[in-house]
């Protein structure tokens, strides 16, 4: 019991740790602290953990899968090596031959000849080898260059099968770049992956691989593109193209290929299916070099809508559930209010066409628009309504103002967006 109180008493002169039981005179109070400070900890090295991790180079793939980007390919590259190749091909043989002129004894002209053959065989080889040699055979056989006049003559005419062959050459050069026979031929869809990495917008990842931002949207069924994550994973084809699946039996790969204005021979080969075989609904296929339809690319990227009010306003009700503003339970919110001045201008947020107009006990003074692709907006407890039923508004046709008409507890204006009779998102729409 003494040694207990002695080393009681030695913990106690300690200045700091008297500081600290003066402040936590309780158990209570410093098992909160500590259990605080040790939360503090803990977060602070989670954090440090995850920003090492992040700033790590991570290679793109999967798992043991790791698969690179797709290789650039460009022209310029092509070219410049195959001009190259030319013209050490010409340098040799013309060399050769000025050397053979030059030459005067019998010993010369056989080494001119000799050199001559080599370099021939050289440019032979690097395009058609096996055709060249068996001419070179033939040829052969019907001269003998054992003189000057026979060694010129054999030159002039390596010379002019070198040139025919450097047209030969083109040809198939022209082929590779256009891909008419052998890319046809080989066609193949196949993926990789990559890693969503910080700054990274579809736009620029699309452009580095050489596809569409269409096809990244489709491909990894992207609903907003605003909301891509760093660390997500995307697919990425090797051509660009959409995802289509099949909406009614009887469809055909024709059918189809002349709705998105693509080759139906190329969508053919792709998806292993015969131009004119029925299609079962809900079958999937790739469609190369398609593209989405302009509503569903504004509709993911959030362009389709304009925002109705103009002048400034506050959101003072979000869309979804909610604690209503009159009872206080829980209810679902069918729109966004915007609050803002009561006689703000009140605009069209889609070019449409005004098919409703009236009061309501819910809405107050309201219009309804109706668009295209199934949309319908609702502007509700307007103060004024300032368009009729079948009048056709734009973006800069103003059809009512702000008012609190109807259930409202003070201005403001209620916008609902429907697509084909459900309720949306306003915010996921406009710009």
């Amino acid at each position: 019991m003494e040694k207990f109180e002695n080393y009681k008493n030695a913990g106690r002169s300690n200045p700091g740790k008297k500081f600290y039981y003066m402040i936590f005179n309780s158990r209570i109070k410093r098992t909160v602290f500590n259990s605080v400070c040790a939360f503090i900890a803990g977060l602070f090295l989670t954090l440090a953990g995850l920003y090492i991790y992040d700033k790590k180079n991570i290679p793109k793939g999967v798992g043991g899968l790791e698969t690179s980007g797709v290789p650039e390919f460009r022209e310029s590259d092509f070219d410049s090596g195959l001009s190259k190749s030319k013209s050490t091909d010409n340098s040799s043989l013309k060399s050769s031959l000025e050397n053979s002129i030059a030459g005067s004894s019998e010993n010369a002209d056989k080494a001119a000849i000799s050199s001559i053959s080599a370099a021939v065989k050289t440019s032979h080889d690097s395009s058609d080898s096996g055709l060249l040699e068996n001419h070179n055979q033939a040829f052969h056989g019907d001269f003998e260059a054992d003189s000057p006049e026979n060694a010129e003559a054999l030159l002039e005419h390596e010379l002019n099968e070198a040139s025919s062959m450097d047209g030969l050459a083109d040809g198939l050069g022209s082929d590779a770049l256009t891909g008419e026979s052998s890319y046809d031929d080989n066609l193949e869809l196949c993926y990789s992956t990559y890693r969503v990495k910080k700054g990274d917008m579809i736009g620029y990842i699309a452009d580095s691989f050489n596809i569409t931002q269409d096809t990244i949207i489709s491909v990894n069924n992207i609903r907003q593109s605003r909301l891509l994550q760093i660390g997500q994973y995307l697919k990425i084809p090797s051509m660009p193209g959409i995802i289509y699946t099949v909406r009614k039996n009887g469809e055909t790969i024709e059918s189809i290929a002349k709705k998105y204005d693509i080759s139906p021979e190329k969508a053919s080969r792709i998806n292993n299916v015969e131009n004119l075989a029925s299609l079962n609904a809900g079958t999937t296929l790739f469609l190369p070099d398609a593209y989405l339809d302009w509503v569903t690319r504004q509709e993911i990227n959030g362009d389709l809508f304009h925002k109705p009010i103009r002048a400034r306003y506050w959101l003072s009700s979000y869309y979804g559930w909610r604690s209503s503003p009159f009872n206080g339970k829980r209810s679902y919110h069918s729109g966004v209010d915007m609050a803002c001045p009561q006689g703000t201008n009140v605009y069209a947020a889609l070019v449409g066409t005004v098919t409703s107009t009236g009061f309501n006990n819910v809405y107050g003074n309201y219009v309804i628009v109706t668009h295209h692709s199934g949309y319908k907006t609702l502007y509700g407890h307007l103060s004024a309504i300032l368009v009729t039923r079948g009048k056709v508004v734009d973006t800069n046709t103003r059809i009512g103002k702000v008012g609190s008409t109807g259930m409202s507890t003070g201005p403001h204006l209620h916008f609902t967006v429907y697509k084909n009779g459900k309720t949306v998102d306003p915010m996921a729409l406009w710009k």
